[in-house]
């Protein structure tokens, strides 16, 4: 169980946290370990180390330390966009004349556009530091891959993205950001790879998914000397650096006696939520305080909703580690949504332990309506947000609303995890008329979940 220790502590005089918190510390029931496709043991240090840089590792694999001291240099870094504002919504919340309380913590106010560059200077910094020449990833909206491109560029570190490909033709500008940022971008499935080039024989003419572009970053990276492997979200690791967003976010709350009985996050991989939601679920774990936390995702991807919870491939070449987490199968590729970041077909281990034991709650969206409630936060609230921020201000305002029929006065948190001004054809296709709403079918999904590997406890 994690020290409790007055956040303070943790602060600098501007009121920036100096030490990411580990969730896992604090979980009596710890994820499922990682495990080897061909022993289905745990993942060993030495096994991971070709794949991902040392330091993070260890942070992969550590379960128990509960703080973890951020280097002078990336905390130098952070300074430069860091703490992120937390604003209370005094616009929606009139509009909507609910008697609810609507905060958001905003982490759009960087040149990447999104939370995403938390996690992508950490991971830059220890590539670096160990000495590598670059780095490998893949991207599905771009905000993970414009994110580790300016942190790359600014440590002289280079950076292959694989992004998919439907994003890749949806959002031109962002793959712009990419590439004036220095980086090297494909789209994926692509010809570059042993993987892609079996991927686009097995779909041809698919518009890719963030499991496709896994498996060729991942590829890329233990095939190129000097280079390393490095995700933007699901991971462990990358939970442990967007834990930054919650602890700024609590910090602020404390000092003003605000106490949030709602906190909202949209989810695709997880590092948002897992970010915003670490403090507090450790509270709740703790049996210090309780708070009532919802998961909203695209009806195009229903992970938590309508997957299982079973170990399966992280990608979907199948040439990374198992994770036990909600999935809907590695082969699973969504409709070409236009939330190109929450079409992963699966959820954090730790994000999906806490579902599984009750924690959390999942929401399910279609997207015209999220499109809707993004268009109207932007009259209201000036800014224009990410189509996946935008799940969770749908959530929000659907909680405001049922305050407002109830007359309950509670507070509600969510993550406003981006801008969407990279995201300007989804807004047209909305204000066309031309957005539908694509969920799987039934036999869709269950054809995908049968081809789960065969692991004990999945059958």
């Amino acid at each position: 169980m994690a020290e409790k220790i007055p956040y303070k502590i943790y602060l600098e005089e501007h009121e920036m946290p100096t030490r990411w918190y580990n969730l896992r510390a604090d979980m009596k029931s710890k994820p499922a370990p990682l495990l080897n496709p061909a022993t289905l043991q745990p993942m060993t240090f030495e096994e991971l180390q070709p794949v991902f840089c040392d330091e993070l590792v260890r942070q992969e694999l550590d379960e128990d330390t509960a703080f973890w001291d951020i280097p002078k240099d990336i905390l130098n870094f952070y300074k430069m966009y860091r703490p992120s504002p937390l604003v209370r919504a005094y616009c929606l919340e009139e509009k909507l004349q609910t008697p609810a309380r609507i905060y958001y913590k905003f982490e759009g106010n960087n040149t990447s556009g999104s939370h995403k560059l938390n996690s992508a200077i950490a991971q830059a910094y220890y590539a670096k530091a160990q000495g590598l020449q670059g780095v490998t990833t893949e991207t599905g909206a771009g905000q993970w891959g414009t994110a580790l491109s300016m942190a790359c560029a600014y440590l002289g570190l280079e950076c292959k993205v694989f992004m998919v490909k439907c994003s890749y033709e949806q959002k031109p500008f962002r793959r712009e950001v990419m590439r004036t940022y220095g980086a090297q971008v494909t789209p994926s499935p692509s010809l570059n790879t042993q993987v892609g080039r079996k991927l686009l024989e097995k779909y041809p003419g698919t518009n890719g998914s963030l499991g496709c572009a896994i498996s060729e970053a991942v590829e890329a990276a233990v095939t190129t000397p000097g280079f390393r492997y490095v995700l933007g979200s699901v991971l462990a690791q990358v939970s442990l650096h967007q834990s930054i967003i919650g602890l700024e976010t609590k910090a602020a709350m404390d000092k003003y006696g605000i106490k949030p009985d709602i906190i909202i996050g949209c989810a695709g991989g997880g590092s948002n939520l897992s970010g915003l939601i670490a403090p507090f679920m450790g509270e709740k774990l703790r049996g210090e305080a309780d708070y009532r936390f919802i998961a909203a995702e695209p009806i195009s991807c229903p992970s938590f909703t309508r997957g299982k919870y079973a170990y399966d491939f992280c990608d979907t070449g199948m040439v990374c580690p198992l994770a036990k987490m909600y999935t809907v199968g590695s082969g699973f590729i969504p409709s070409a949504s236009h939330a190109g970041g929450l079409r992963f077909h699966g959820m954090s281990s730790m994000l999906s332990q806490l579902y599984a034991d009750g924690y959390m709650e999942a929401v399910a969206l279609e997207q015209t309506s999220v499109f809707e409630a993004a268009q109207y936060f932007a009259r209201v609230e000036g800014i224009l947000p990410a189509p996946e921020s935008s799940h969770a201000i749908r959530a929000a305002m659907d909680e405001a609303l049922r305050c407002k029929e109830t007359g309950e006065e509670k507070t509600i948190l969510f993550g406003l995890t981006g801008t969407g001004y990279f995201d300007l054809y989804a807004y047209q296709s909305y204000n066309d008329g031309l957005m539908k709403d694509v969920a799987p079918t039934e036999e869709e999904l269950v054809r995908s979940l049968a081809a789960l590997p065969k692991v004990p406890g999945n059958i």
